[in-house]
């Protein structure tokens, strides 16, 4: 479903993707994982055309989306649902009306199949009931289950995760993990996640890459990738100071 092929950015002076090639399989959940700053979100953002490339291209459904206008990427755009790192709910809407955001946003459906599609959500990530609430007023959990709740309402065909499990304590962390793979098998889209959690993550991703210096160091099946003899591959997931990949 997402093809992206030999992708250069960088940012002033600083390097950040060196010539990234990885293919996203549709309808399977494709974990991104690396070192803090590595630029995981940097390629994340470029899946979408958040950000657009120094070189190189980014196919979704092969049409490469750094090449064409903004009602056309608009239109692709469409396809996409984000759970953004902080969920990046806004404060002055109920968790309700956040839900409901992109559907007055973005369709004509009247407020009745507004309200009904939003309840299903909210029911969906366990959030019954709690749709009155303000951000202000939920724990970090409740947010990132509104968060996905709102990436879900257009119900898109892809869903780009950015470090879903960021600020929560293990328990949380694992709940949302078990709830990503509860709501991938219902919709069945295309998942993409940013990661740090390991190996907690490894558990519903189906393949798993890790980028390194600027490049994809390796990808595979879930099993075939903790398996990797690969050096890097192996001295990140065992979290070890010496090896190839250097450690501040």
């Amino acid at each position: 479903m997402i093809r992206v092929v030999d992708l250069h950015k960088n940012f002033g002076r600083q390097e950040v993707l060196k010539g990234i090639n990885l293919d996203v399989e549709a309808g399977k959940i494709t974990t991104i994982i690396g070192g803090s700053g590595g630029g995981k979100t940097v390629l994340l953002k470029h899946l979408n055309a958040l950000l657009l490339p120094d070189r190189g291209s980014v196919l979704v459904d092969g049409v490469d989306i750094t090449k064409i206008g903004e009602s056309a990427l608009n239109n692709i755009r469409q396809k996409f649902g984000v759970l953004f790192q902080g969920a990046a709910l806004l404060d002055s809407m109920t968790i309700y009306d956040n839900v409901a955001f992109p559907l007055r946003e973005k369709t004509k459906l009247t407020e009745t199949e507004i309200q009904k599609r939003v309840e299903q959500r909210l029911e969906q990530v366990g959030l019954v009931g709690a749709g009155y609430k303000y951000p202000a007023e939920v724990s970090g959990g409740m947010k990132k289950r509104a968060g996905l709740a709102r990436a879900l309402v257009m119900e898109p065909e892809i869903v780009l995760f950015d470090e879903p499990t960021t600020g929560l304590d293990p328990l949380l962390g694992k709940s949302i993990h078990q709830l990503i793979r509860k709501i991938h098998g219902a919709f069945g889209f295309t998942g993409v996640i940013v990661s740090h959690d390991i190996p907690e993550v490894f558990k519903i991703s189906d393949r798993v890459a890790m980028l390194a210096n600027g490049v994809i160091a390796e990808i595979g099946k879930t099993e075939e990738f903790v398996a990797s003899q690969n050096p890097i591959v192996r001295q990140f997931v065992r979290g070890e100071t010496e090896g190839p990949l250097a450690v501040l």
